[in-house]
């Protein structure tokens, strides 16, 4: 069984206005991850995602990049405490540990 692991994401440059978000979302549903995403006053994006670790390597990978209009200059990545039925977008029962 892959573990999940919850991870916050900010990503600073020319980030907002240039399609990121739908960006990183389509990216994330493509690959299967759940999570959400959200711009921030600062001008930075702000995710949370809930991924295997070696979908999220790639993933990562991708956000250093983001689409064709913006320009990331730095994205900061964080593990988080998150409750875990988050992790499925859907309240879920997991068994005694």
């Amino acid at each position: 069984m892959t573990s999940i692991a919850a991870t916050r994401l900010i990503v600073r440059g020319r980030v907002q206005g240039v399609g990121y978000r739908a960006w990183l979302a389509r990216e994330a549903a493509r690959r299967g991850l759940r999570g959400w995403v959200r711009n921030r006053h600062d001008g930075s994006v702000e995710a949370l995602l809930f991924a295997p670790a070696p979908t999220l390597d790639d993933f990562l990978a991708a956000c250093r990049t983001g689409p064709a209009a913006a320009d990331v200059i730095e994205v900061t990545v964080r593990e988080e405490a998150a409750p875990a039925a988050d992790a499925f977008g859907d309240f879920a029962i997991w068994p005694t540990a």
